[in-house]
Protein backbone atom coordinates (compact mmCIF):
# COMPACT_ATOMS: atom_id res chain seq x y z
CA UNK A 1 0.00 0.00 0.00
CA UNK A 2 3.28 2.38 1.20
CA UNK A 3 4.51 1.65 -2.44
CA UNK A 4 1.31 2.30 -4.26
CA UNK A 5 0.73 5.84 -2.25
CA UNK A 6 4.74 6.48 -2.89
CA UNK A 7 4.12 5.72 -6.86
CA UNK A 8 0.97 8.07 -6.91
CA UNK A 9 2.64 10.68 -5.48
CA UNK A 10 5.50 10.93 -7.55
CA UNK A 11 3.31 10.85 -10.62
CA UNK A 12 1.72 13.65 -9.70
CA UNK A 13 4.51 15.64 -8.80
CA UNK A 14 6.20 15.22 -12.43
CA UNK A 15 7.01 17.83 -14.37
CA UNK A 16 5.29 17.97 -17.83
CA UNK A 17 7.84 19.18 -20.38
CA UNK A 18 5.73 20.61 -23.25
CA UNK A 19 7.84 22.39 -26.19
CA UNK A 20 6.74 25.36 -27.97
CA UNK A 21 8.37 23.76 -31.17
CA UNK A 22 9.37 20.33 -31.94
CA UNK A 23 13.11 19.94 -29.99
CA UNK A 24 15.78 18.83 -32.20
CA UNK A 25 16.64 15.54 -30.67
CA UNK A 26 17.07 11.75 -31.73
CA UNK A 27 13.31 11.38 -31.87
CA UNK A 28 12.63 14.31 -33.94
CA UNK A 29 15.22 13.38 -36.97
CA UNK A 30 14.80 9.95 -36.80
CA UNK A 31 10.79 11.21 -37.77
CA UNK A 32 12.45 13.53 -39.91
CA UNK A 33 14.74 11.18 -41.72
CA UNK A 34 11.56 8.77 -41.90
CA UNK A 35 9.20 11.03 -43.89
CA UNK A 36 12.32 11.75 -46.48
CA UNK A 37 12.56 8.59 -46.70
CA UNK A 38 8.81 7.61 -47.10
CA UNK A 39 8.92 10.79 -49.76
CA UNK A 40 12.34 9.50 -51.30
CA UNK A 41 10.36 6.07 -52.14
CA UNK A 42 8.32 8.00 -54.31
CA UNK A 43 10.60 9.48 -56.54
CA UNK A 44 12.05 6.80 -58.95
CA UNK A 45 11.80 3.17 -59.76
CA UNK A 46 14.80 2.87 -58.36
CA UNK A 47 14.30 4.80 -55.48
CA UNK A 48 17.47 6.81 -56.55
CA UNK A 49 17.53 10.73 -55.40
CA UNK A 50 18.52 12.50 -58.64
CA UNK A 51 20.24 15.90 -58.41
CA UNK A 52 20.39 16.14 -62.36
CA UNK A 53 23.09 17.35 -63.02
CA UNK A 54 24.03 19.49 -66.09
CA UNK A 55 27.22 19.13 -68.30
CA UNK A 56 27.98 22.74 -67.52
CA UNK A 57 28.35 21.59 -63.71
CA UNK A 58 25.33 22.98 -62.30
CA UNK A 59 22.64 21.06 -61.05
CA UNK A 60 18.84 20.93 -59.39
CA UNK A 61 18.65 20.28 -55.50
CA UNK A 62 16.14 21.35 -53.08
CA UNK A 63 15.94 25.42 -52.43
CA UNK A 64 17.56 26.28 -49.15
CA UNK A 65 15.61 29.34 -49.38
CA UNK A 66 11.59 29.79 -50.24
CA UNK A 67 9.22 32.77 -50.18
CA UNK A 68 6.53 31.57 -48.38
CA UNK A 69 4.29 34.33 -48.94
CA UNK A 70 2.12 36.14 -48.41
CA UNK A 71 -0.42 35.89 -51.35
CA UNK A 72 -0.58 39.81 -52.75
CA UNK A 73 1.84 41.13 -50.52
CA UNK A 74 4.63 40.85 -53.23
CA UNK A 75 6.38 38.02 -53.74
CA UNK A 76 6.27 38.42 -57.51
CA UNK A 77 8.30 41.44 -56.99
CA UNK A 78 10.65 40.11 -54.10
CA UNK A 79 11.38 37.36 -55.93
CA UNK A 80 12.26 39.59 -59.30
CA UNK A 81 14.09 41.69 -57.21
CA UNK A 82 16.22 38.92 -55.21
CA UNK A 83 17.26 37.38 -58.88
CA UNK A 84 19.43 40.44 -59.66
CA UNK A 85 22.00 38.89 -57.22
CA UNK A 86 24.24 35.96 -59.12
CA UNK A 87 24.21 33.82 -56.70
CA UNK A 88 20.49 33.82 -56.47
CA UNK A 89 18.95 30.83 -58.80
CA UNK A 90 15.19 31.43 -58.70
CA UNK A 91 12.06 28.93 -59.53
CA UNK A 92 10.54 30.62 -62.41
CA UNK A 93 6.55 29.66 -61.37
CA UNK A 94 4.96 28.84 -58.44
CA UNK A 95 5.75 25.05 -57.37
CA UNK A 96 2.54 24.61 -55.08
CA UNK A 97 5.00 21.25 -53.79
CA UNK A 98 3.89 21.74 -49.93
CA UNK A 99 0.46 22.50 -50.21
CA UNK A 100 -1.01 20.26 -52.94
CA UNK A 101 -1.94 16.74 -52.54
CA UNK A 102 -1.34 15.15 -56.05
CA UNK A 103 2.23 17.42 -56.00
CA UNK A 104 3.20 16.20 -52.56
CA UNK A 105 2.76 12.63 -52.98
CA UNK A 106 4.90 12.81 -55.99
CA UNK A 107 8.03 13.02 -53.65
CA UNK A 108 11.09 15.25 -53.30
CA UNK A 109 12.67 13.83 -56.71
CA UNK A 110 9.31 15.40 -58.38
CA UNK A 111 10.49 18.89 -56.24
CA UNK A 112 13.66 18.95 -57.64
CA UNK A 113 12.71 18.44 -60.71
CA UNK A 114 11.30 21.72 -60.37
CA UNK A 115 14.29 23.31 -59.25
CA UNK A 116 16.10 25.38 -61.80
CA UNK A 117 19.90 24.70 -62.78
CA UNK A 118 22.03 26.58 -60.61
CA UNK A 119 26.03 26.08 -59.48
CA UNK A 120 27.22 25.18 -56.08
CA UNK A 121 27.71 29.18 -55.01
CA UNK A 122 24.17 29.57 -55.51
CA UNK A 123 20.94 29.14 -53.43
CA UNK A 124 18.11 27.67 -54.89
CA UNK A 125 14.76 30.07 -53.92
CA UNK A 126 11.29 28.83 -54.59
CA UNK A 127 8.24 31.43 -53.63
CA UNK A 128 4.53 29.56 -53.65
CA UNK A 129 2.48 32.52 -51.74
CA UNK A 130 0.19 29.64 -50.61
CA UNK A 131 2.59 28.20 -48.30
CA UNK A 132 2.25 30.54 -45.24
CA UNK A 133 -1.62 30.36 -45.03
CA UNK A 134 -1.66 26.49 -45.42
CA UNK A 135 -2.18 24.69 -41.79
CA UNK A 136 0.19 21.43 -43.54
CA UNK A 137 2.94 23.44 -45.04
CA UNK A 138 5.34 24.38 -41.97
CA UNK A 139 5.40 20.90 -40.52
CA UNK A 140 6.26 19.76 -44.10
CA UNK A 141 8.82 22.18 -44.68
CA UNK A 142 10.40 21.26 -41.23
CA UNK A 143 10.56 17.41 -42.13
CA UNK A 144 12.53 18.48 -45.48
CA UNK A 145 14.82 20.44 -43.38
CA UNK A 146 14.93 22.20 -40.27
CA UNK A 147 17.45 24.95 -41.24
CA UNK A 148 15.59 26.20 -43.88
CA UNK A 149 15.68 29.93 -44.47
CA UNK A 150 12.44 31.41 -45.24
CA UNK A 151 11.03 34.75 -46.58
CA UNK A 152 7.86 35.94 -45.86
CA UNK A 153 6.32 39.06 -47.08
CA UNK A 154 3.42 40.92 -45.80
CA UNK A 155 1.89 44.47 -46.49
CA UNK A 156 -1.24 46.57 -44.85
CA UNK A 157 -3.62 43.39 -44.04
CA UNK A 158 -6.66 45.61 -45.34
CA UNK A 159 -4.47 46.53 -48.41
CA UNK A 160 -3.92 42.68 -48.94
CA UNK A 161 -7.71 42.00 -48.70
CA UNK A 162 -8.60 44.92 -51.47
CA UNK A 163 -5.48 43.41 -53.83
CA UNK A 164 -6.75 39.61 -53.34
CA UNK A 165 -9.81 41.03 -54.79
CA UNK A 166 -8.67 42.83 -57.33
CA UNK A 167 -6.47 39.93 -58.56
CA UNK A 168 -9.42 37.19 -58.76
CA UNK A 169 -11.73 40.22 -60.21
CA UNK A 170 -9.29 40.57 -62.95
CA UNK A 171 -9.17 36.89 -63.36
CA UNK A 172 -12.96 36.39 -64.17
CA UNK A 173 -13.02 39.77 -66.17
CA UNK A 174 -10.47 38.26 -69.05
CA UNK A 175 -12.15 34.85 -69.02
CA UNK A 176 -15.63 37.25 -69.72
CA UNK A 177 -17.32 35.91 -66.70
CA UNK A 178 -19.14 38.16 -64.05
CA UNK A 179 -18.16 38.87 -60.67
CA UNK A 180 -19.77 40.28 -57.64
CA UNK A 181 -18.89 43.86 -56.37
CA UNK A 182 -16.16 43.73 -53.05
CA UNK A 183 -19.05 44.94 -50.89
CA UNK A 184 -21.15 41.77 -51.65
CA UNK A 185 -17.94 39.77 -50.12
CA UNK A 186 -17.25 42.19 -47.19
CA UNK A 187 -20.68 42.30 -46.18
CA UNK A 188 -23.24 39.89 -44.79
CA UNK A 189 -26.28 40.70 -42.73
CA UNK A 190 -25.23 44.46 -42.90
CA UNK A 191 -21.69 43.72 -41.25
CA UNK A 192 -18.17 42.69 -41.63
CA UNK A 193 -18.08 39.37 -43.06
CA UNK A 194 -15.36 37.92 -41.15
CA UNK A 195 -15.83 34.48 -43.24
CA UNK A 196 -14.64 35.95 -46.27
CA UNK A 197 -11.30 33.76 -46.97
CA UNK A 198 -9.47 37.16 -48.19
CA UNK A 199 -9.74 38.29 -44.72
CA UNK A 200 -8.67 35.25 -43.19
CA UNK A 201 -5.45 35.13 -45.34
CA UNK A 202 -4.86 38.72 -43.72
CA UNK A 203 -4.78 37.38 -39.95
CA UNK A 204 -1.24 37.11 -39.86
CA UNK A 205 -0.90 36.05 -36.67
CA UNK A 206 -2.79 33.14 -36.74
CA UNK A 207 -0.57 31.43 -39.44
CA UNK A 208 2.80 33.12 -38.08
CA UNK A 209 2.13 30.68 -34.81
CA UNK A 210 1.94 27.72 -37.13
CA UNK A 211 5.11 28.55 -38.34
CA UNK A 212 6.63 29.32 -34.75
CA UNK A 213 5.68 25.58 -33.92
CA UNK A 214 8.33 24.21 -36.16
CA UNK A 215 11.12 27.51 -36.74
CA UNK A 216 12.49 29.78 -34.53
CA UNK A 217 11.74 33.42 -35.45
CA UNK A 218 15.36 33.85 -36.60
CA UNK A 219 15.01 31.39 -39.75
CA UNK A 220 11.73 33.41 -40.57
CA UNK A 221 12.69 37.05 -42.07
CA UNK A 222 10.00 39.59 -42.97
CA UNK A 223 10.06 41.68 -45.55
CA UNK A 224 8.23 44.99 -45.40
CA UNK A 225 5.86 44.85 -48.46
CA UNK A 226 5.11 48.22 -48.08
CA UNK A 227 8.06 49.73 -47.68
CA UNK A 228 9.53 47.38 -50.80
CA UNK A 229 7.29 49.20 -52.74
CA UNK A 230 8.09 52.17 -51.94
CA UNK A 231 11.43 52.56 -51.55
CA UNK A 232 12.96 48.09 -52.50
CA UNK A 233 16.88 48.90 -51.60
CA UNK A 234 16.66 48.97 -48.33
CA UNK A 235 14.31 45.97 -48.14
CA UNK A 236 16.57 43.81 -50.62
CA UNK A 237 19.30 44.78 -48.42
CA UNK A 238 18.53 43.24 -45.69
CA UNK A 239 17.26 39.96 -47.54
CA UNK A 240 20.54 40.06 -48.87
CA UNK A 241 21.98 39.93 -45.08
CA UNK A 242 19.77 36.99 -43.78
CA UNK A 243 20.61 34.98 -46.66
CA UNK A 244 24.51 36.15 -46.03
CA UNK A 245 24.61 36.97 -49.70
CA UNK A 246 27.11 39.04 -50.55
CA UNK A 247 26.34 42.85 -50.78
CA UNK A 248 25.62 42.77 -54.42
CA UNK A 249 22.80 44.38 -55.46
CA UNK A 250 23.03 48.18 -54.90
CA UNK A 251 20.31 51.29 -55.54
CA UNK A 252 21.37 51.84 -59.54
CA UNK A 253 19.33 48.58 -59.79
CA UNK A 254 15.89 50.22 -58.82
CA UNK A 255 14.47 52.89 -61.22
CA UNK A 256 10.88 54.71 -60.59
CA UNK A 257 9.23 54.49 -64.05
CA UNK A 258 6.64 57.00 -63.28
CA UNK A 259 4.10 55.78 -66.29
CA UNK A 260 3.86 52.54 -64.23
CA UNK A 261 4.12 54.28 -60.79
CA UNK A 262 6.43 51.71 -59.85
CA UNK A 263 9.50 50.75 -59.44
CA UNK A 264 11.19 49.12 -62.01
CA UNK A 265 14.72 47.23 -62.58
CA UNK A 266 18.06 47.45 -64.24
CA UNK A 267 20.29 44.78 -64.43
CA UNK A 268 23.54 45.33 -66.94
CA UNK A 269 21.71 47.75 -68.63
CA UNK A 270 18.93 45.89 -69.50
CA UNK A 271 15.63 47.29 -67.82
CA UNK A 272 12.71 45.64 -67.29
CA UNK A 273 9.71 45.91 -65.88
CA UNK A 274 6.79 43.65 -63.33
CA UNK A 275 4.04 42.53 -65.44
CA UNK A 276 1.30 44.60 -66.15
CA UNK A 277 -1.04 42.70 -64.51
CA UNK A 278 1.29 43.86 -60.77
CA UNK A 279 -0.15 47.11 -59.40
CA UNK A 280 -3.59 47.22 -61.01
CA UNK A 281 -6.07 49.61 -59.32
CA UNK A 282 -7.86 48.35 -56.46
CA UNK A 283 -12.00 48.98 -56.55
CA UNK A 284 -13.12 51.66 -55.32
CA UNK A 285 -14.43 50.93 -51.63
CA UNK A 286 -16.94 52.93 -49.45
CA UNK A 287 -14.85 54.80 -46.80
CA UNK A 288 -16.97 53.64 -44.02
CA UNK A 289 -16.65 49.98 -45.16
CA UNK A 290 -13.00 50.81 -45.30
CA UNK A 291 -12.99 51.86 -41.53
CA UNK A 292 -14.82 48.47 -40.45
CA UNK A 293 -11.59 46.72 -42.20
CA UNK A 294 -9.17 48.42 -39.90
CA UNK A 295 -11.13 48.62 -36.70
CA UNK A 296 -11.03 44.97 -37.40
CA UNK A 297 -7.87 44.23 -38.53
CA UNK A 298 -6.48 46.28 -35.48
CA UNK A 299 -5.85 43.80 -32.68
CA UNK A 300 -5.26 41.09 -34.79
CA UNK A 301 -2.06 43.96 -36.09
CA UNK A 302 -1.38 44.23 -32.46
CA UNK A 303 -1.33 40.88 -31.57
CA UNK A 304 1.22 39.76 -34.58
CA UNK A 305 3.37 42.64 -33.47
CA UNK A 306 4.07 41.62 -30.23
CA UNK A 307 4.34 37.70 -31.66
CA UNK A 308 7.03 39.52 -34.02
CA UNK A 309 8.64 41.99 -31.71
CA UNK A 310 8.58 44.60 -34.28
CA UNK A 311 6.10 46.32 -36.21
CA UNK A 312 4.73 47.98 -39.33
CA UNK A 313 3.15 51.39 -40.58
CA UNK A 314 0.12 49.20 -40.97
CA UNK A 315 -3.75 51.58 -40.01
Amino acid sequence: MAAFLLGAVLLIVQPQIVPSRPAINSKAEASSQSVQRELLKKTSQKNDFKENIHSNGSCRHLPQTIIIGVRKGGTRALLEMLSLHPDIAAAESEVHFFDWEDHYRNGLQWYVDQMPFSYPHQITVEKTPAYFTSPKVPERVYNMNQSMRLLLILRDPSERVLSDYTQVFYNHMQKHKPYPSIEQFLIKDGELNVDYKAINRSLYYIHMQNWLKYFPLDRIHIVDGDKLIKDPFPEIEKVERFLKLSPQINASNFYFNKTKGFYCLRDSGRERCLHESKGRAHPQVDSRLLEKLHEYFHEPNKKFFELVGRTFDWH
